[in-house]
């Protein structure tokens, strides 16, 4: 009997060292631990409201934007660039295929720019898709390009969420908690992208302002957007416009009165928060997408908030429970109605916004 006892603990003391080897050695996560509890907020469920637009057609559709004519486009994880006509009707506009696509934005010279993960800056016209930048002007590639954001000049400002991991691993940046994220600033008039800030946290959504003297970034594991003035006393100057946020900011967009809408997501479970407190938990959970997403409370509700430009929090919608529509990655304001885009629906969702 004794004999088995010591095999047994031999064993498991086995198990237990090569699970650690596993854990610490081969990790692919380097991580910092941070205290970025969000701030607590009530639940309205004002997002059950939703209309759904092209429920079935549309796969996990990020982000959305809106053309001069009115159409919306949208790109989703299938690799089709969807557009929705005025009259309702949704087609299959351009196939770029694979499934990194994922910011949108309108384009003044015509058709839409579009971020893909993979390779880089994209233009979609009618006449074709074009890669617009792919790489930096020291030669290096861009890899896990977000969200893009145009100015009146033609010159587009673009997100790297992180110079360490892909779009399929962008777990593992938020559990290692270091600033890999990025901005790039592509200039029209040279065809040239050229790094324009850096040390970001999970660098996402962009936005201009009305008069386009700043730059908002969403950091999203920090749950705040940072400004980055571009005209006037302050320019060259980064400071925080919004922090403390009721969830993870992932897109931000202008709004025709000057404010801006936010898409929410939710990075951590109130019930597990202690597994991301210890780096050895962090380490584990590193080791499995799966158990990742177990742990996380990502796809469980919606929420967007609508703030001032004194970055204060004006409005607030959410659905509580997920129950109509959650994770909601990106919200665009367009004649009096809030249209939302989902990594984890297969329709668009649009509020109306009066009365709401």
């Amino acid at each position: 009997m004794a004999s088995f006892i010591t095999v047994c603990s031999s064993l498991l003391l086995a198990v237990l060292v090569a699970l650690s080897v596993q854990i610490f050695y081969f990790s692919p996560i380097d991580p910092l631990l941070l205290d970025l509890t969000p701030a607590t907020t009530t639940r309205d469920n004002k997002l059950q409201n939703i209309i759904k637009l092209g429920e079935g057609a549309v796969k996990e559709p990020e982000d959305v934007c809106v053309d001069k004519e009115g159409s919306l486009y949208t790109a989703t994880r299938d690799g089709w660039i969807k557009r929705m006509r005025r009259n309702g009707d949704w087609e299959n506009w351009k196939y770029i295929g694979g499934d990194t696509l994922i910011g949108v934005t309108e384009s003044k010279e015509g058709g839409i720019i579009v971020c893909d993960a993979n390779k880089g800056l994209l233009r979609v016209r009618e006449d074709g898709v074009s890669v617009l930048t792919s790489e930096a002007s020291d030669g290096s590639q861009i890899r896990f390009a977000d969200d893009a954001i145009e100015d009146w000049d033609g010159n587009v400002y673009f997100s790297i969420v992180s110079t360490k991991f892909n779009m399929h691993n962008w777990h593992l940046d938020f559990l290692e908690g270091r600033p890999h994220g990025q901005v790039f600033k592509y200039t029209a008039k040279t065809n040239e992208s050229a790094l324009f800030l850096d040390n970001l946290a999970f660098a996402n959504g962009l936005a201009l302002s009305k008069d386009q003297d700043f730059l908002l970034i969403c950091e999203t594991w920090r749950y705040r957007i940072v400004r980055h003035w571009l005209k006037g006393e302050k320019k060259g100057k980064t400071d925080i416009f919004v922090e403390n946020l009721p969830g993870a900011p992932d897109n931000v967009n202008l709004a025709p009165d000057g404010s801006f809408w936010v898409g929410l997501i939710k990075l951590n479970s109130e019930r597990l928060e202690f597994m991301y407190n210890y780096k050895i938990t962090k380490h584990l959970l590193a080791s499995s997408p799966r158990l990742f997403n177990f742990v996380s409370d990502l796809k469980r509700r919606a929420t967007v908030v609508n703030v001032g430009t004194d970055g204060k929090i004006i409005r607030k919608f959410d659905d509580g429970d997920g129950k109509v529509i959650n994770f909601v990655t990106s919200a665009l304001e367009f004649e009096d109605h809030l249209y939302l885009g989902s990594l984890t629906s297969n329709f668009v969702g649009k509020l109306p916004l009066r009365g709401a």
